[in-house]
This record gives structure tokens, sequence and C-alpha cells, in this order.
């Protein structure tokens, strides 16, 4: 019997992510989804387990935070542990000012979500693939104008 694929999307709850999930979930696979918004990951989670043989794991937190995303990832249990891909799509744009009128604070959260949290997902997930020594990593970014 072939093994189910592991698919582990950040930013799930919602927009691309989202989409991404339900595509994915028609292929018969396990899917951690992650996002901040717990209302609206359990309602993807919802329509991916009525309407597809998928099996699916939500696990609600923020990639800004390093000790939250490490938590998520020790409390994956056994049967979605093998993770053969990695979708970063977490991110988020909420500065469209120019430069010259940049506000700081937003700057530090796209920074943290956009860069770091990418980060955080890719250290903590990819030994996982480095042991079996396969798995893909996808990294999603955006603009805006």
């Amino acid at each position: 019997m072939k093994k189910m694929k592991t698919i582990f999307i950040t930013g799930a709850s919602g927009g691309f992510g989202e989409a991404i999930a339900k595509t994915l979930a028609k292929q018969n696979v396990k899917l951690i989804l992650t996002g901040r918004n717990k209302t609206q990951l359990e309602k993807v989670c919802r329509f991916i387990t009525s309407n597809t043989q998928s099996q699916v794991l939500p696990l609600v937190f923020d990639v800004q935070d390093l000790e939250a995303c490490q938590k998520a990832v020790e409390s994956i249990p056994e049967t979605f542990k093998d993770i053969d891909v990695l979708i970063n799509n977490a991110g988020l744009a909420v500065e469209l000012n120019p430069i010259d009128k940049g506000n700081y604070e937003d700057w530090e959260r796209m920074i943290n979500t956009n860069i770091k949290g990418l980060l955080y997902m890719t250290r903590l997930i990819s030994p996982i693939m480095v042991k079996k020594k396969s798995g893909h990593i996808i990294n999603i970014g955006s603009i805006s104008s």
C-alpha cells in the first residue's frame, strides 16, 4: 500500500494557504494546517474532512513566535510526524507607505512573519527531511502595491 504524503502548510486559514490545502486534499494526503485564526482554520479543516479522504491536523499558532512554533511542532502526533513537504505560505503585507513614511512597527511585524516565521518553520521541519533524505520545502512570497 502506498504511503500517504504528509504536507505541512503555514497560513492555511485563508487565501493561498486555504486554496493550496483544499487542492492538495483531493490527492488523499495528510495535511498539517496552521494559522492564527482558530475559527477560520477549523472551517477549512471541516471542509476538507467533509469533502475528501485526506486526514487533517490543525495547529493554531503564530509563526512570529518561535516558542509557539516549537511547541506546535513538538505536539505533532507520530502519525503525522513523517513530513514530506513544507509549504511556507504564512505572510502579510501591512506597510504600504513609501519608504520615507514607513512605519517601523509594521516593518517589524512583516519581517517577523514573512522572514523569521519562514526560517523558524524551515529550521524545525527540515531535520525530519534531512534524516530521511527526502522532502520538499516550498516558500511562497508575494508583493503588494
